[in-house]
C-alpha cells in the first residue's frame, strides 16, 4: 500500500495503479520492504517471550517469507552465568606517592638535556615562566606529586581487576570478543591511514596486533561482564548514557580491604 501511493507506474496517477501491476513491477521491493519491517518486531517479541537478555545484535539468518508467513532465525549471545568470589573485600595496596629530590632532579637533568643547556640558573627557570629556579622546581615537584597520584590509582584499580579475573569463572562468549576486536582494528586502521602506510603494511600489523592484543580484547570483554554483575548484584544504576564500570569501580574501592 506504501509503495502503491509512492510508484510511478506509465499511464497512471500515483497512488492510482492496480495492485497487481504494482506487484509486478515492484515486488521485491516490498518484499524486502516489508522484511525491514517486520524482523526487528517478530526479533524484539521473540526475546520477550523467551525471557532472553542479549548481549548485542543478533545475527539474522534463514530467512523465509512465504504465503504471508516469516520465518527468520536470529543467532544471539545471552549473558553467561558468572560467579564471582569475595568482591566486597578485595585486597589493595596504595603505592607510595612521595616526591623525592631525585625525582625533581631527573625532570631538571631531562629539560637540561632537551634544551642543551649547559647549566639551570634562574635564566632558565625564566625562560620557562618562573621567576626562580627554586620555584620552578615547587611546580616540578607539584606536578610530579599529580602524576604520581594519577598512577598510583591506577595501580590500585589494576590490583582490583587482576582480583576480579583470578575470581571469577564464566564462559566468555567469542562473538562478543570478535565484535571488541574488531572495533579496535577500525581505530588502529584510522590510525595507520592517517600515518599514510600502504595495504600491504597494514595488513602485517593487523596479523601483529592480533597476536598481541587479542588476550587484553578478551580481558577487557570479561571485566564488561563482570561490572555489568556486580551492577545487577548490588542494584548499583546509571543514567542513560552514563558508563557502569566507573561506579562499580567507585563501589569496590569503598569496599576493599586496604593495605
Amino acid at each position: 500500500a506504501d509503495l502503491r501511493a509512492k510508484v510511478r507506474l506509465p499511464g497512471f496517477r500515483p497512488g492510482k495503479a492496480p495492485k497487481h501491476l504494482v506487484a509486478m513491477h515492484h515486488g521485491e521491493r516490498a518484499r524486502e520492504e516489508a522484511l525491514r519491517r517486520l524482523i526487528p518486531e517478530v526479533y524484539v517479541e521473540a526475546i520477550k517471550e523467551q525471557k532472553i537478555e542479549p548481549l548485542d545484535y543478533p545475527d539474522i539468518e534463514d530467512v523465509s517469507l512465504q504465503n504471508g508467513v516469516l520465518q527468520v532465525t536470529a543467532v544471539v549471545d545471552i549473558k553467561p552465568e558468572i560467579t564471582i568470589k569475595n568482591y566486597k573485600r578485595i585486597p589493595v595496596k596504595r603505592p607510595p606517592t612521595d616526591v623525592t629530590e631525585e625525582d625533581v632532579n631527573k625532570t631538571l637533568e631531562y629539560f637540561r638535556t632537551a634544551r642543551g643547556e649547559e647549566v639551570l640558573d634562574d635564566a632558565f627557570a625564566h625562560s620557562m615562566g618562573y621567576p626562580s629556579l627554586d620555584e620552578f622546581k615547587e611546580s616540578l615537584k607539584r606536578q610530579i606529586a599529580s602524576e604520581k597520584d594519577r598512577q598510583s590509582r591506577l595501580k590500585v584499580e589494576e590490583q582490583i581487576m587482576e582480583h576480579l579475573l583470578k575470581n571469577t569463572k564464566m564462559a566468555v562468549p567469542q562473538s562478543l570478543v570478535q565484535r571488541q576486536w574488531q572495533r579496535r582494528l577500525q581505530a588502529l586502521h584510522q590510525q595507520w591511514e592517517k600515518e599514510g602506510l600502504p595495504e600491504e603494511e597494514r595488513r602485517e600489523k593487523e596479523e601483529e596486533a592480533r597476536r598481541q592484543l587479542m588476550d587484553a580484547v578478551e580481558k577487557e570483554v570479561k571485566l564488561m561482564l563482570i561490572f555489568d554483575k556486580i551492577a545487577e548484584n548490588e542494584n548499583i544504576t546509571t543514567k542513560e548514557g552514563e558508563a557502569v564500570a566507573p561506579k562499580v569501580m567507585e563501589f569496590l574501592l569503598k569496599h576493599a580491604q586496604w593495605e
